[in-house]
């Protein structure tokens, strides 16, 4: 018998909250970070490293994985679980932010999006309905409704012809949905309306009238800062239901992770940790370094003496800076594993700090301590 998909909310503090989302293939402790996983894997990380460092679910990506090696091919491999050696849950996006952001030659039109391959020119129709069926065909426990994530700045009446577009493409997903996925599978709604409160007013109504087991917040981390992401949450939260988790999508640095769990967020994802190993930054509790820099060429100090990760106990920065001056593969990869650590450890921190009463001080202290300088 399979586990059914559901959110027990366990303590709140001011607006954070900490909770447990059960699904089939395992417990999501929340606020939770998920590794991004694009295509497949956790770039530069084997999974069993993920997993070590507390990972309780990762992300996959539609857009992606459906040109290549297709959705149908992973489905004959057994799934994403499966091929990827992932056996945890695994949340996969629409497709859509891909699809507006890297595809090639896009139209637009109520029953979805055709575009071309970023990768060789191949024509392709994404709607509403093929994207949840890419996402049963990975195997997905957590899925996305398709939606049209608007660029920023936008003009109040562009952002609501396609907030509107969203809204009728949700309602196209859950019927798409509940003919195609299992009963342990979970599919989330995601809010639009830019920077506009009104339209974030209407937008989580709306989707709360169709019913989604979770809520996303869209259409953020697109250009709009720090404080103006934070003021549309200080509105948005409010309006989504308390007794459903709350996604902020594609968020982000340490800071922001904060703040959002300030404002009531439960889930989070983003490519930062790894892209940020892969170019030497490696972040810590006094905030981001750059071990390329030339004060690290005898620094016999490791980045965190203190931490049971591998990548962040044993190696010293002057060896890092040494094997991203060589070009070695192995900088990357352990700073990768570092920051994907880092970012683990910091969500179970924020999680005690909850439990405990007192994510206030927690928060005022991380933001005096850490400083994003690189």
């Amino acid at each position: 018998m399979t586990t059914p998909f559901s959110f027990s909310l366990h303590k709140t503090d001011g607006q954070a909250r900490t909770g447990e989302i059960t699904t089939s293939r395992g417990t999501i402790r929340t606020p939770a970070f998920m590794p991004v996983g694009t295509a497949g894997t956790v770039k530069a990380v084997q999974m069993r490293d993920v997993k070590a460092t507390g990972a309780d679910i990762i992300l996959g990506n539609t857009y992606h994985l459906m040109l290549r090696p297709t959705a149908e091919r992973v489905a004959k491999l057994g799934g994403l679980h499966r091929f990827s050696t992932w056996d945890g849950p695994i949340l996969t996006d629409s497709g859509g932010f891909q699809v507006m952001s890297l595809a090639q030659m896009r139209k637009l039109t109520e029953k979805g999006v055709e575009f071309r391959s970023h990768i060789d020119g191949s024509k392709h129709m994404l709607t509403p309905e093929r994207s949840i069926e890419i996402q049963c065909l990975l195997g997905a426990d957590i899925q996305m409704q398709l939606d049209e994530c608007p660029p920023f700045p936008i003009t109040e009446e562009a952002s609501l012809e396609s907030l509107e577009l969203s809204i009728r493409w949700a309602r196209r997903s859950k019927q798409a949905f509940e003919e195609m996925a299992g009963p342990h599978q979970a599919l989330y709604g995601i809010v639009q309306g830019s920077v506009f409160e009104d339209q974030r007013k209407r937008s989580a109504e709306a989707l709360q009238e169709i019913g989604f087991p979770g809520y996303s917040v869209g259409g953020l981390a697109v250009g709009e800062g720090r404080e103006q992401m934070f003021k549309v949450l200080d509105f948005t939260t409010p309006v989504l239901p308390t007794d459903k988790p709350r996604y902020l999508m594609g968020v982000g640095k340490p800071l922001d992770l904060v703040g959002a769990v300030e404002r009531g967020i439960d889930m989070f994802d983003c490519v930062l940790p790894t892209r940020s190993g892969r170019h030497g930054q490696a972040w810590t509790w006094d905030g981001p370094i750059n071990v390329k820099n030339a004060q690290f060429i005898e620094d016999e100090s490791p980045l965190d003496p203190e931490s049971d990760c591998p990548a962040s106990r044993d190696y010293t920065k002057a060896y890092l800076n040494h094997l991203f001056r060589a070009g070695e593969y192995l900088g990357p990869m352990l700073l990768s594993w570092h920051n994907l650590d880092f970012y683990q450890k910091l969500m179970a921190a924020m999680r005690a700090a909850i439990a405990e009463g007192r994510f206030a001080q927690f928060a005022a202290d991380f933001r005096a301590r850490h400083r994003e300088k690189s």
